[in-house]
């Protein structure tokens, strides 16, 4: 297994789903509230070593009490300091997980983070990774932890892969190795394999701890709605289906069909371009309408290249047709290329072809490619 080289992380921050955490407790605890004298030397602890607020550290002491307080909560800071995970990162992981206070380090801990770091994880690149899934140093070592990431890491093609898979928290705490073995036997049988079977498990790693059955019966409904088995799409469309319930699946294409396209029109969109569906109704809606209403984009093209929905309005396609537009009321073209071939450019290539080389009106080109706010888009 060769693993491709991560790229340095960035310093963590507290998730959406931290202010959340922040938010619920604020709103139902308040300082001191309900807090019986047992509970605050654990919450002065808490205070002045992991910097929490008084709410979080009431919330976290009483799910520290229920049994007992942890005999020297400092050992385990310190551990994690020793190993190089961020303040920041340590106050994550005993938010969420303030049971690892408890934790006897050379007996439970140690030897779990050993393993993590054999895995090639080390560092504040473990720290971000367990204050993202703290849940992986609950499982039992060998019973769990073990099969568990050994596992996963024969069907990851690289590392970032490995990585990502390993921060669904709860995608792996009741999925048994075997079933993930199975699923991945059955899904390279589909010829979903290598990096396809690699991206497939980071994106949607539930589909390899799901009943087979439910596996089959998803790659059944792909290849009814025109995905062939061994076909390069058959794993994007396995995941986009498997994304969302059947109800918003089919409402999206129904939104597609009532946009001016067919039933076979809108199958044939899908099956190009997957991720399609992956955008918002009002999102895909807007954009189909910019492109058939605003710029005039003939259906046809779209149903060809659907991948174009794909584009950034803002960034990519109201400033090229704005330049466009541009030249042609100037006749400083000598050929009216299709806007198609204009969006396929690479940045670089566009911005030579079609702003470089009229110098004369250079400015004003880029004024036009600059006003790309949607807004303007109507006008």
């Amino acid at each position: 297994m060769h693993f491709l080289k991560l790229k340095p992380t960035l310093p963590y921050s507290l998730s959406n789903l931290s202010r959340s955490f922040l938010s619920l407790f604020s709103t139902i605890v308040s300082p001191y509230t309900q807090a019986s004298p047992e509970h605050i030397p654990i919450i002065d602890y808490l205070n002045s070593n992991f910097k929490f607020s008084e709410v979080q550290s009431i919330y976290i002491s009483k799910q520290l009490t229920k049994t007992r307080c942890p005999r020297n909560p400092s050992s385990v800071l310190n551990y994690f300091k020793q190993i190089g995970f961020s303040e920041s990162q340590i106050q994550s992981l005993i938010s969420r997980r303030p049971q690892l206070l408890f934790s006897r380090i050379g007996k439970t801990l140690k030897p779990k983070i050993d393993f993590l770091q054999l895995q090639g994880f080390e560092g504040s690149e473990l720290g971000e990774l367990l204050s993202k899934n703290s849940l992986l140093l609950t499982y039992g070592l060998n019973e769990k932890l073990v099969p568990l990431l050994e596992t996963l890491r024969k069907i990851a093609y690289n590392k970032e892969d490995f990585f990502r898979v390993l921060c669904r928290s709860g995608s792996w705490k009741m999925a048994n190795h075997q079933r993930i073995l199975n699923n991945a036997a059955f899904l390279e049988s589909c010829g979903i394999v290598g990096s396809h079977l690699s991206m497939l498990l980071s994106r949607q790693p539930f589909l390899f701890s799901a009943p087979e059955s439910l596996v089959r019966n998803y790659v059944s409904r792909a290849v009814n709605m025109g995905f062939s088995i061994n076909s390069g799409m058959l794993v994007h469309g396995l995941r986009t289906i498997s994304g969302m319930n059947i109800v918003k699946f089919d409402r999206k294409l129904e939104m597609i069909q009532n946009c001016g396209f067919s039933k076979d029109e809108t199958m044939q969109m899908f099956t190009r371009t997957p991720a399609l569906l992956d955008r918002s109704e009002k999102r895909l809606k807007f954009k189909i309408e910019v492109f058939l209403n605003k710029i005039m984009l003939p259906k046809s093209v779209l149903i060809n290249n659907p991948v174009i929905l794909m584009l950034s309005l803002e960034k990519r396609v109201i400033p090229r047709w704005r330049v466009q537009q541009l030249l042609i009321s100037k006749n400083l073209l000598e050929k009216n290329p299709s806007f198609f071939a204009v969006l396929k450019l690479r940045e670089e290539k566009f911005l030579e072809k079609y702003i470089s080389k009229f110098s004369d009106n250079e400015e004003a080109l880029l004024e036009a490619y600059k006003s790309h706010h949607l807004e303007d888009a109507s006008t």
